[in-house]
């Protein structure tokens, strides 16, 4: 059995017209699985994300080199079944994290009713059947929803600000995030699509 491994040049080559240097988000938009994702642009931008690359507190990359690439693909690792209950907590959180990132556009650490909407409307734009309307209800319901799980009874005057990062791990609390959210890489066994 012949093991492949990923390596800068097969990251320069699985996207169009980058370099071996980096890529940039241009180039990921070029990626023909991304093509027809609804939130591919939150995905391509979440690639980016100095949050997500432990570069900083906030702001976007022009680019990404190999290293950058395979942080964030870290956050799509399985979970390995000789974790420990901890690490597996500590890979959930991360993975959450990564997730939140995405909601929070303007990086100030909180999801608000504007960002939430806008994810929902991208989800639900090929739906032909579902309006703008529409998907501004449901976003409104589940920030209802979420005020409702992380701050309890609110008072009629009382506003909801947006949801934390720690209000974030209690509404996913009980789902299983640590397998959904994973890659499967290929297990490509002949020497020929190795090189």
């Amino acid at each position: 059995m012949v093991k492949c491994y990923m390596t800068p040049a097969f990251f320069s080559l699985s996207f169009p017209g980058a370099r071996p240097s980096g890529t940039s988000k241009e180039h990921f938009n070029n990626v023909p699985d991304l093509e027809l994702n609804p939130i591919r642009s939150k995905i391509v931008r979440a690639f980016f994300d100095n949050r997500n690359l432990r570069k900083g507190p906030s702001g976007l990359a022009d680019e990404i080199n190999f290293e950058d690439f395979l942080t964030i693909m870290a956050y799509f690792q399985p979970i390995d079944v000789t974790m420990d209950e901890e690490q597996v907590q500590l890979c959930r959180k991360e993975k959450l994290r990564f997730l939140f990132h995405m909601y929070d556009s303007d990086s100030d650490g909180r999801i608000t009713l504007e960002e939430y909407r806008n994810v929902v409307e991208e989800l639900l734009s090929g739906n032909p059947h579902i309006e703008k309307d529409s998907a501004r209800s449901i976003a409104d319901g589940a920030m209802m929803e979420a005020a409702s799980v992380c701050v309890g009874q609110m008072e009629p005057d009382q506003v909801y600000e947006g949801i934390t990062f720690d209000d974030f791990l209690k509404i996913w609390q009980g789902i299983d995030i640590e397998t959904k959210m994973h890659v499967r890489f290929l297990n490509m066994e002949t020497m020929a699509l190795c090189h």
